[in-house]
């Protein structure tokens, strides 16, 4: 009887406090970001005909990537290897993009090359140390703007950046230096709630002034919408061997990538007269 009633006592207690830890967080005071986006227009990162705001130095560097990569090879883009695009180039959203609302987290989740974000919304300040990571370290900040007393916008600065990054697959890149900051306010379209918008700021070391470009993904109706898994290196015919990129042939063999590339170092290998 009294393991009983301590039983039913726990049960009673666990159902009391149940509404409370629900009414923690309600969803009602934040957007409606629910289901899939996907990527509007080409994943560059700036419309063609335009220019980025590039130092001459790196104006150069981006120059010689583009010249490169009209003869075979990748410059010094680094995604071709599987390494993960990185910030702010993750949110080219290469992939469809699901948005999670927590009280004290939001989460961005891209099925592509460790493209997966936390966005820390708990208040905490910035750490004094960071572990740099592709994706940085980001918190962000809810914001009522229009007044009704719900959050319709997400502010979000991206810091500890670790390379080599580069804003899209043309090479055009970002300052070696790891001194990155990225600033985005997120928010739906005011007349469309099927769009997303995402406004972001790149202050680097490597242009002349801190650079925004807007981003626009659009919702799926479908309410069920399918969710593909993406592994880059499954079926990816690329291979680096020192600073040399070549490529899987169809048969398996090792074929150049460009005009008179030269063959990997064999000394390890014995090779036949």
């Amino acid at each position: 009887m009294r393991r009983f009633a301590l039983s039913t006592a726990f049960m009673v207690a666990t159902l009391l406090l149940a509404p409370s830890g629900a009414q923690a967080f309600d969803q009602s005071l934040y957007p409606d970001w629910k289901g899939q986006w996907n990527r509007v227009g080409s994943p560059r990162w700036i419309p063609p005909g335009e220019k980025a705001p590039l130092t001459p130095e790196y104006q150069a560097l981006m120059e010689w990537n583009l010249k490169d990569v009209a003869e075979g090879g990748h410059g010094t883009e680094p995604a071709w290897t599987c390494l993960s695009p990185g910030m702010p180039r993750i949110m080219n959203v290469y992939e469809p993009m699901e948005i999670v609302i927590t009280p004290a987290t939001t989460y961005i989740l891209i099925s592509h090359i460790h493209d997966n974000r936390r966005i820390y919304t708990d208040g905490r300040a910035w750490p004094g140390e960071i572990e740099p990571a592709f994706k940085g370290y980001s918190i962000g900040q809810w914001l009522d703007t229009d007044g009704d007393g719900r959050f319709d916008t997400l502010e979000v600065e991206t810091r500890g950046m670790k390379g080599p990054r580069s804003y899209d697959t043309t090479g055009l890149p970002l300052h070696s230096d790891g001194k990155t900051i990225v600033k985005e306010r997120i928010a739906l379209d005011k007349s469309d709630r099927m769009v997303l918008w995402n406004e972001i700021t790149t202050i680097d070391s490597g242009l002349t002034r801190p650079w925004t470009v807007r981003k626009k993904v659009s919702r799926d109706p479908d309410p069920q919408p399918p969710w593909i898994e993406q592994v880059c290196a499954e079926n990816n015919p690329h291979v680096k061997i020192g600073n040399e990129g070549y490529m899987l042939s169809a048969d398996g063999l090792l074929m150049p990538a460009r005009k008179d590339q030269p063959p990997p170092d064999l000394r390890y290998f014995k090779t036949s007269k």
